[in-house]
């Protein structure tokens, strides 16, 4: 809950940013120092609480959350100097003797709103883009994830001063109340219908936004693919956070001659991953909560359950599984999934998957398994997505040099390494003229010469 009101807490930030403080490298350089502290001083109650909210495991919390931010503060941190320096551009011949450069700027204070899916990483990866940037930032984290939003509070009200850094609690209340202040830049993860109640609000004070949202994310498998390591591949994507994870493969589109090989390969991963029986496999995750649940079993109808299907809702267990068969407007095939189900959908040839994926929302990502630079080059030239990937799923995300984000209804605006630097950043551009070397074909009165000299200098 807010023990101050959102006006106080935004002014706190203001002020210090205002300052001037933020602005140094020193200082970035000293608040990316002090995340990394907080994160290596609080691993042990950061598995705890992920555990707690949603029964992962410690080395999927490390790879998915933690391993993650080190890497991004590590980037940011080593090309921090390189980020900031000004670039010089070309000013064109009518305006010699000038010079002319861009120079990165932070935007000010900033209002991170993050997901429960992966609490911690999607709460803090932005944060390492503000700080470098020169911003302050406050975070709301996900009221669903209650362990995580606590921790997080605590852990930053120890290592960062309320000026620099501060964490909002709560629920839809308190994210209604914060997004009624001014903020300079606002960065929302989450669905598509509350990144439109964000974008709404960010509208009210001109705030510009990054959204990155969801979508139904499709995996193409063509029959030139490595069906055994596809297979493999998309189980672990499909099964890594139960499936709770906003670039997971959505559904299979499966080319002739594929579709019974995968389905085979792919039982035969789950049960190399988690056992015969998933649920009492300590390395498998669960549903966030009773709602997610509840929603999820709905799509699970016994005609269309082509392997798994189990669910035990006092644990929020669902198992992985493969639907196939499944009416057009099933739930599984029009609403974002997010767990562990997945709809294989069967396609005469790759037009006709194209045509799948361009008759819908354009997705966050899109995968394609295919041996065939043909293929690929089709895939990627016809269709539109925030990102794509070619033979795996999920890994473009934790890359810091590949830029993420969404297009359409799947998001906008990008993120990661210096995309995140400079989705908060304003690049100023400033131009310089001295006194001499005045030319007066500017000035009126005009005449037919000078008519044929500006033509010439804008080489027409």
């Amino acid at each position: 809950m807010l023990t101050e009101t959102p006006a106080s807490k935004v002014n706190a930030l203001r002020r210090c940013f205002e300052g001037g403080e933020t602005r140094p490298i020193a200082w970035r350089q000293k608040q990316l120092a002090a995340l990394e502290s907080m994160l290596r001083d609080n691993e042990a109650a950061i598995f705890e609480a992920m555990a707690t909210d949603l029964s992962k495991s410690q080395t999927e919390t490390y790879a998915t959350e933690i391993g993650l931010l080190y890497s991004e503060i590590r980037h940011a941190r080593r090309h921090l100097k390189s980020w900031m320096k000004a670039q010089r551009v070309s000013t064109g011949l009518h305006n010699l003797p000038g010079k002319a450069w861009t120079k990165p700027e932070p935007l000010g204070v900033v209002l991170i709103i993050a997901p429960w899916n992966y609490p911690l990483m999607l709460a803090l990866s932005p944060l390492i883009g503000a700080l470098a940037a020169g911003n302050c930032a406050l975070i709301k984290p996900s009221e669903m994830t209650p362990s995580v939003s606590r921790l997080l509070a605590e852990m930053v009200a120890r290592s960062f001063s309320r000026s620099v850094v501060q964490v909002v609690e709560g629920g839809v209340e308190e994210t209604t109340q914060l997004l009624r202040e001014r903020f300079d830049h606002i960065f929302f993860t989450g669905s598509e219908a509350v990144g439109r109640i964000v974008m709404r609000a960010a509208s009210e004070h001109l705030t510009p936004i990054t959204l990155e949202l969801g979508g139904k994310c499709p995996c193409i498998l063509t029959s030139s693919a490595d069906i055994k390591v596809a297979a493999r591949r998309i189980a672990w994507g499909k099964t890594l956070n139960a499936g709770q994870t906003c670039v997971a493969p959505d559904y299979l589109i499966a080319l002739p001659g594929t579709s019974e090989v995968f389905k085979r390969e792919f039982t035969r991963q789950i049960k190399s991953f988690f056992g015969e029986d998933s649920q009492n496999s300590k390395s498998y995750p669960r549903i966030v909560n009773d709602q997610h649940f509840d929603r999820l079993a709905r799509m699970l109808s016994e005609e269309s359950i082509s392997y798994g299907g189990q669910s035990d809702r006092e644990d929020r267990f669902i198992a992985p599984t493969l639907l196939e068969n499944l009416p057009v407007d099933a739930p599984a095939l029009t609403d974002e999934i997010f767990g562990p189900i997945l709809p294989v959908i069967e396609v005469a040839d790759l037009k006709e998957a194209i045509d799948h994926i361009n008759a819908r929302p354009k997705p966050l990502s899109l995968y394609l398994f295919s041996n065939d630079t043909d293929e690929q080059r089709r895939v990627a030239e016809a269709t539109r997505s925030g990102t794509m990937l070619i033979n795996d799923v999920v890994m473009q995300f934790g890359t810091t040099t590949v830029p993420f984000g969404g297009v359409g209804s799947s998001g906008m605006g990008q993120s990661h390494g210096k995309a995140s630097f400079d989705a908060f950043s304003h690049h100023k551009s400033i131009m310089r003229k001295p006194f001499w070397g005045e030319v007066k074909l500017r000035y009126a009165p005009y005449t037919k010469r000078q008519e044929r000299l500006i033509r010439l200098l804008f080489g027409r």
